[in-house]
């Protein structure tokens, strides 16, 4: 894979029924680069039209978001503090996922392991702080601080992203934000419904990166054995 614009820490499911679906809600595989045919679900129009935000990225939960490599540093060097930050990880155990409307977006949620959660993102983003570079004037007005409290803008400073440590709020986003989710909402519950892991785990760290074009990509998975 050729030199990526960014990196981050995600997780995303491993191969089976709950990847195969959400993989092709969004129209992109992030294992193998490819577009994929996005279903018709009864309720909703094109999918095309409120999944464009969320393909960029591939079906993900943020861990650590994306940032670029700080100067010296190779893929290979942040692939190892990855590798080596899962190894001392455990894995975290969820009762299971429900569909929100986050703010006008629609997104799985984890029930029943906030706590667990909260550690694990804190300990990814304080091990990976040092890989990358400081933020700029334009990543810092791209997070819109005007419009953050207090105290994401410190977080922002520090560890370059404000929804961290306490602000911290893993989610699967499946939508742009739409003027009116409910009806999506509705649909898209029945359409994951048959699929949705219970519990749900989150058993490895995934490092993405994203391409000259803006797609993310699974370059590489890391299982959490600590």
């Amino acid at each position: 894979m050729d030199q990526m614009k960014r990196l981050a820490v995600y997780y995303a499911p491993r191969a089976g029924a709950f990847a195969a679906k959400a993989n092709s809600w969004l129209g992109w595989d992030p294992v193998t680069g490819q577009t994929l045919a996005q279903p018709q679900v009864p309720g909703i129009g094109d999918p095309a039209e409120i999944t464009v935000d969320p393909r960029r990225y591939g079906f993900h939960g943020t861990i650590r978001a994306p940032f670029r490599l700080a100067p010296g540093l190779s893929q290979d060097a942040a692939a190892e503090a990855v590798a080596g930050l899962a190894r001392r990880l455990a894995p975290v155990t969820c009762d299971g996922l429900r569909l929100e409307n986050l703010r006008g977006f629609l997104a799985l949620t984890p029930m029943g392991c906030e706590a667990a959660l909260l550690e694990l993102g804190a300990a990814v983003v304080e091990v990976t702080n040092p890989l990358r570079a400081p933020l700029t004037a334009e990543d810092v007005a791209r997070r819109r601080p005007d419009q953050l409290t207090p105290r994401q803008r410190h977080l922002l400073e520090i560890w370059g992203y404000p929804h961290v440590m306490e602000e911290f709020r893993f989610h699967l986003t499946l939508t742009d934000r739409l003027p009116d989710p409910e009806p999506a909402l509705t649909a898209l519950e029945a359409h994951f419904a048959p699929v949705l892991p219970r519990p749900f785990v989150i058993e490895d760290l995934c490092l993405f990166g994203e391409d000259a074009h803006g797609r993310f990509h699974l370059l590489h998975r890391y299982a959490l054995t600590g």
